[in-house]
């Protein structure tokens, strides 16, 4: 494994010691307007005050309150509730760091104080185990969830640390002393275990990089060499729900729960690139290519099964069973990013792009008030407006709902929009590479001293004109490379010299760059046709419209503008006449045909009644069920 190392200390969630590149932090970058600014304003604005606010209302910050009291008796939330008030510190961290909120700042230490009351004298950390009334400590480790909540801890303190160093908060020592406590409890010479739902090692072995301590790393290691050994219990979805049925690299394809799956393969890269583990790194790859390849939806989507929020075999990927989880996209763009500052390979920037953009962007009403647990691509009855003032007890409500009795996908949501700059651009020995498209602000410096100022300006997605301006000029050329997604055929790049067509992958300019120099990719981001591998039988004969990044759907509250039924299984898409924009929106020739109601629905005759057709205008996936309940579907049979 070739790796660079790098001494970085950015104000980023993922900061590993070395690679092919470096990731750039909160300080580095800016994003400036478009599409990626609105929904952080709005993450900043309603979404951080509107989850504080909940967890206040439902007792989970309470828990903390009561324990430290020594009168934690009727305990709310479930046993991993901890973990939301966590993800909430480092969401806040994040936001600290991007916009410099006093209030924020004073609000979080008020929560950080509340949360060290909890904390045993040899760093346990828990609410839900551990005192009179309660399990043992680690009693349960299939279910338990003790140390995925150190790991969302960890993570908090880590974007305290990376963003303000010097705080006195007491965020950073919890961490450390629970951090502690783990490898006296399951390092070496402990006790032999693993936890139900991996989060603890990337967050481990971030950690260990933000703080300087190997063992932190070390833990980490251990815990993904001990996962697929056997050490958890056997239960009813079998070992492979929490990946304990086979070691991490002998495994060639992501399979149980999807988000733990994730999570795993995301400290399991940590643990690679610290270690300079080769062969961990590529079991990795090869797991990260077969599962984009066989077992992701359209949308970037991961997780077919309801019952166990799992990934389904091979092509098994039914649009209206799709479970589709919030928290399996921030996984798997924690998986994708890692191995893309691994390796460089610009797919892993792909695949963040179209999660960003069709699972993560879902899931959040407008207001930033409201979310999506589960991402279907097929409404069949439309949705039930669930009340504002209750916690909805099932996942896959049918609109996006306040809050839930499992509420993890929100504060996830709200951690990840925190720092999404850091996910934008990256730098190596030479030059910057920018894989995320947005208005942005670049202000960065190279190993050797080379600065490095450039300013995007983009209406990207909906535009696909890309255009870097240096804003200095540098004494020494530098390399500026510029992602082409693997959609975008008929791209071309501008540059000083010239105009010329470039392909699916990256494009790279070496210059020395004067002031004013202009560099611009434009993405040909017309609607187009897809369709599936002919593998994925749940919607073979179909087919789903995109536009750029975007994939669309057709949503019944559409359909009355054409005077047509509002139920959308009797669209049939005409795939011979091409979408096309219309005042901003993409509009697709369907055909309406209502089959003939009969006592039997099988038989030699298939004919429906009707048969007109019409131009219907489709939505963005992302903003589907904003404007009430409806129906709604991504794939449409094909005419």
């Amino acid at each position: 494994m070739t790796m660079t190392t790098t001494t970085t200390t950015a104000a980023t969630p993922v900061a590993p010691s070395r690679g092919a590149l470096r990731p750039l932090g909160l300080g580095d970058i800016e994003i400036t307007g478009g599409f990626w600014a609105q929904r952080q304003e709005v993450n900043a604005t309603r979404t951080l005050g509107h989850i504080e606010h909940w967890l206040e209302r439902e007792g989970w910050i309470r828990n903390f309150d009561d324990a430290a009291a020594g009168t934690l008796g009727a305990r709310t939330g479930r046993e991993f509730s901890d973990s939301e008030v966590y993800k909430l510190l480092e969401a806040m961290a994040w936001e600290i760091g991007r916009s410099d909120d006093a209030d924020l700042d004073r609000r979080f230490g008020a929560l950080v104080r509340r949360v060290a009351g909890a904390q045993e004298p040899d760093g346990y950390l828990s609410t839900a185990f551990g005192r009179p009334g309660q399990g043992a400590r680690y009693s349960d480790l299939e279910w338990g969830h003790e140390l995925y909540c150190y790991g969302h801890l960890f993570q908090a303190a880590v974007a305290r640390l990376r963003t303000r160093p010097s705080a006195d908060d007491g965020l950073v020592d919890i961490a450390r002393r629970a951090a502690d406590h783990v490898v006296a409890t399951f390092g070496p010479g402990g006790r032999v275990a693993v936890c139900g739902h991996a989060e603890i090692e990337p967050a481990l072995a971030e950690l260990g990089r933000a703080t300087g301590e190997r063992r932190y790393v070390d833990q980490a290691a251990l815990f993904v060499a001990r996962r697929g050994t056997g050490t958890l219990g056997d239960i009813e979805y079998g070992r492979s729900y929490y990946q304990d049925d086979v070691p991490v690299r002998d495994a060639t394809v992501l399979r149980g729960h999807a988000v733990r799956a994730n999570y795993l393969s995301a400290g399991a890269v940590d643990v690679a690139v610290e270690t300079d583990d080769a062969e961990l790194l590529a079991a990795l790859t090869t797991q990260w290519q077969n599962t984009v390849a066989r077992r992701t939806y359209i949308t970037g989507g991961q997780g077919s099964h309801h019952l166990d929020e799992s990934f389904g075999d091979d092509f098994v990927l039914p649009p209206d069973r799709a479970y589709s989880e919030t928290c399996a996209g921030v996984g798997s763009i924690m998986f994708s990013w890692r191995l893309l500052l691994a390796q460089a390979d610009p797919r892993y920037a792909d695949l963040i792009e179209r999660t960003l953009y069709n699972v993560l962007a879902t899931s959040p009403s407008h207001d930033g008030q409201s979310f999506y647990y589960t991402n279907t691509l097929h409404q069949r009855r439309p949705g039930t407006v669930p009340a504002s003032d209750a916690a909805v007890p099932r996942a896959s409500t049918s609109m996006r709902a306040p809050w839930f009795a499992v509420s993890c996908c929100p504060p996830n949501v709200a951690r990840t929009l925190a720092s999404l700059a850091s996910y934008v651009a990256t730098t190596d020995d030479d030059g910057l590479q920018i894989h995320q498209y947005a208005p942005s602000r670049i202000r960065t410096a190279l190993p050797d001293g080379r600065s490095i100022a450039v300013d995007v300006e983009t209406g990207y997605p909906h535009d696909g004109a890309i255009r870097v301006t240096a804003a200095d000029s540098s004494d020494e050329p530098w390399t500026l490379t510029l992602r082409v997604p693997s959609w975008a055929a008929g791209a071309t790049l501008r540059t000083p010299e010239g105009t010329r067509p470039v392909s699916a992958g990256s494009v790279s300019v070496r210059r020395r760059f004067e002031a004013g120099d202009v560099v611009e990719l434009t993405l040909p981001v017309a609607p187009r046709i897809s369709v599936a591998d002919p593998r994925i039988d749940a919607v073979r004969g179909c087919a789903a419209v995109e536009r750029g990044p975007l994939v669309l759907a057709v949503e019944s509250v559409d359909l009355g503008e054409v005077g047509v039924s509002t139920d959308v299984a009797d669209l049939r898409l005409d795939p011979s006449v091409p979408p096309r924009v219309v005042d901003g929106r993409v509009v697709a020739t369907f055909g309406f045909e209502r089959p003939a109601e009969g006592p039997w629905p099988y038989g030699a005759d298939a004919n429906g009644t009707g048969g007109r057709t019409a131009e219907v205008p489709l939505v963005e996936y992302h903003d589907w069920a904003n404007r009430g309940p409806s129906t709604m579907r991504v794939w449409i049979p094909v005419a």
